[in-house]
């Protein structure tokens, strides 16, 4: 069986210091270094690696979720530093005012709200009880 020792997630951007601005200040990350890249320490153990890449490509996926214990005060101090909450047309339900696709009440998995990184990668937060 494979086994490893560690483990960390890996997100190309076409802006270094843009994002190290944006992981750093917006979303509050603890930088471990930058010599090769941008390597985050994430919350509850694990990496986050950022590397440059001139053809970069946004992932059209969700490439990263933050767990957090209020998703409203979350989403406030986002869209409070000017970040965007996304709003998808494919959803099960319609997000709230807030952009909040609220899951919890209707048994249908947490609340979530995705928002991008300057690189356009998508992320999101949720809250998952």
């Amino acid at each position: 069986m494979f086994k490893a020792a560690a483990a960390f997630a890996g997100l190309s951007v076409n802006d270094l210091a843009e994002a190290k601005e944006f992981y750093t200040k917006t979303l509050g990350l603890k930088l471990a270094d930058d010599k090769m890249g941008l390597n985050f320490e994430l919350p509850g153990g694990g990496g986050l690696f950022i590397y440059d890449k001139p053809d970069h490509q946004p992932a059209t996926y969700t490439a990263l979720n933050f767990v957090v214990a209020n998703i409203d005060e979350a989403v406030d101090n986002l869209t409070a530093a000017g970040v965007r909450i996304e709003s998808y047309d494919n959803l099960p339900a319609k997000p709230d005012a807030k952009g909040i696709l609220r899951g919890l009440a209707a048994g249908q998995g947490p609340d979530i709200a995705w928002f991008k990184d300057p690189a356009g990668n998508i992320l999101s937060v949720l809250q998952d009880e």
